[in-house]
């Protein structure tokens, strides 16, 4: 049987099935979009540690780490870049306002603009996150020929900081009571040219993975009480 199943990929693997879960969860019905953030998040969680659990590994050959570099962006393409697009498609499906222009017969001028503005922009972001893991991974498999250990500095914005950013976004979003769906779609664009600005960004030691992780756990706590149980209660 093709490929590898030790511990070393099993965080990406979950990041993976998290986010093909999150993918059919916000695209079904009328669009649920907080339920696909809790995916997203989950996502974030796994990719924060799944490089330190493969480098645990002292006896990981070439084959298992230029498998663990492919395999990561690909997955990471499915869960920051594909899965954030699915959470704004369903928030502009579930939108007061922007939900009507999913009205089947509805053909005037200005919802198929608006349609294909929202398209354009999901496009663009999921194009600039695949562009943005294949030259990290050209990149990568180049400096590691020349040097040892891990690198220091990303070029460009990485596609993770999704997990974090759009759970925010919405967040904002719920609790301002407003139609901001606008907003998620300008921050994609945003994050689209970030992602392939050629700027050096300072690669986080473990202090800075364990703040974001906090943030993460900080973003998963607001919306379950904000979002559900007030609303519950």
């Amino acid at each position: 049987m093709i490929g590898i199943y030790d511990y070393t990929v099993w965080l990406t693997y979950l990041s993976l099935l998290s986010a093909s879960a999150g993918i059919f969860v916000s695209l079904s019905g009328d669009g649920r979009p907080f339920l696909g953030a809790f995916f997203l998040l989950f996502c974030g969680l796994c990719d924060a540690f799944d490089g330190k659990v493969a480098s645990m590994k002292k006896d990981r050959t070439d084959l298992g780490r230029h498998y663990g570099i492919q395999i990561d962006s690909l997955s990471d393409l499915v869960a920051f870049g594909i899965l954030p697009a699915s959470i704004g498609a369903s928030l502009f499906r579930s939108s007061d306002y922007f939900g009507e222009l999913f009205e089947v017969g509805d053909k005037s001028w200005y919802c198929i603009l608006l349609k294909t503005l929202m398209f354009a922009v999901l496009l663009a972001y999921i194009l600039a996150a695949l562009i943005r893991l294949a030259y990290f991974n050209v990149t990568e498999e180049e400096r590691q020929k020349t040097e040892t250990g891990r690198r220091a500095f990303y070029t460009g914005l990485p596609v993770t900081s999704a997990s974090l950013v759009f759970p925010m976004i919405l967040l904002v979003i719920h609790l301002v009571s407003a139609d901001l769906t606008v907003l998620y779609f300008s921050v994609m664009l945003f994050m689209a040219a970030a992602f392939l600005v050629k700027i050096q960004i300072k690669k986080p030691g473990l202090r800075g993975v364990l703040l974001m992780v906090g943030i993460g756990a900080v973003e998963f706590l607001l919306i379950v009480l904000f979002r559900y149980l007030l609303r519950i209660m």
